[in-house]
């Protein structure tokens, strides 16, 4: 069974809540899912589900720790500085993930857009439509980039469609 509520722990966001023994129906576990060190899981969490529309398929409040789900895209947040086994290999310096970013395929921008515009959450790169090469084609996307509250880049992106490329970029 899910409910929507508050977790003590979690504050005013809404989130979903599930009981300790089941996941979410449907859920199906990633191949690769990225684990991010935070400084406060509230704010992550607000902004990862409250702003970007993941919800939480599973968490360990004792060990301030959250594995996020968005339709099959999935990310696990654990507070850097909370008890238990965390693997820090040099300190932790905002903006955290330099030279990395989370690309994150969507169906529509849009919403994500409008959640972070209400907010008044910065962009990064505003949103863009770009054909990148793959290959002897061309692939569309329209994407923009946000910085969570730890200064990791996420990229959302929505497919446009492949196209051949021009005999000018295989060059």
């Amino acid at each position: 069974m899910v409910r929507c509520g508050t977790a003590p722990w979690l504050g005013s966001v809404l989130w979903r809540v599930m009981p300790p023994t089941c996941l979410p129906p449907g859920f199906t576990w990633s191949t690769m899912v990225p684990e991010l060190l935070v400084s406060d899981l509230d704010a992550s969490l607000r902004f990862w589900c409250g702003l970007c529309g993941f919800t939480v398929a599973y968490d360990r409040p004792e060990d301030r720790f959250a594995y996020l789900d968005r339709a099959g895209r999935q990310v696990m947040l654990e507070e850097a500085m909370a008890p238990g086994r965390r693997w820090i290999t040099a300190p932790l310096e905002r903006p955290f993930g330099r030279g990395v970013n989370f690309q994150i395929t969507v169906c529509d921008t849009a919403p994500i857009l409008a959640s972070l515009d209400a907010a008044g959450w910065p962009l990064f790169l505003a949103l863009e439509e770009t054909w990148y090469r793959a290959g002897a084609s061309k692939t569309g996307v329209r994407q923009f980039v946000v910085q969570d509250p730890d200064g990791y880049l996420v990229r959302f992106s929505q497919g446009l469609g492949l196209r051949p490329a021009m005999t000018s970029d295989l060059l």
